[in-house]
């Protein structure tokens, strides 16, 4: 299970699907769902998603480049996907989050402690 939410998150810009992750598991595609749920706390595609709006949401923070981009760069494959899971995990727009997120002058820990996204 380690192996394939080590690869979600080195390639969570990259189409991945359960058959796949399960091949890195080593397991079938349903031992790999249940067990990874059982282990994490939520299904492999939930992961993925969470994932890719983690980084959305340094991208946001961060960059100045328009949602668009960021959510194609992030791996979604729609703007109106992006924008539905990004306000069902963060709780607001991307553009809402956006201009309320300044970058803060405090230790790294701390504000990916406070701005990672709840479940």
């Amino acid at each position: 299970m380690l192996r394939a939410r080590d690869a979600m998150d080195r390639a969570y810009a990259q189409p991945l699907d359960v058959p796949a992750l399960a091949r890195i598991a080593h397991v079938s595609e349903a031992h790999f769902t249940r067990t990874f749920r059982a282990v994490f706390g939520e299904t492999p595609h939930r992961y993925l998603q969470r994932r890719r709006v983690e980084r959305a949401m340094f991208l946001l923070r961060e960059t100045g480049r328009s949602v668009t981009d960021i959510c194609f760069d992030v791996g979604f494959g729609s703007t109106g996907t992006f924008s539905r899971t990004f306000r069902d995990i963060v709780g607001q727009s991307p553009r809402q989050y956006r201009k309320q997120a300044m970058a803060q002058p405090v230790p790294t820990c701390f504000a990916m402690a406070w701005t990672r996204p709840a479940r």
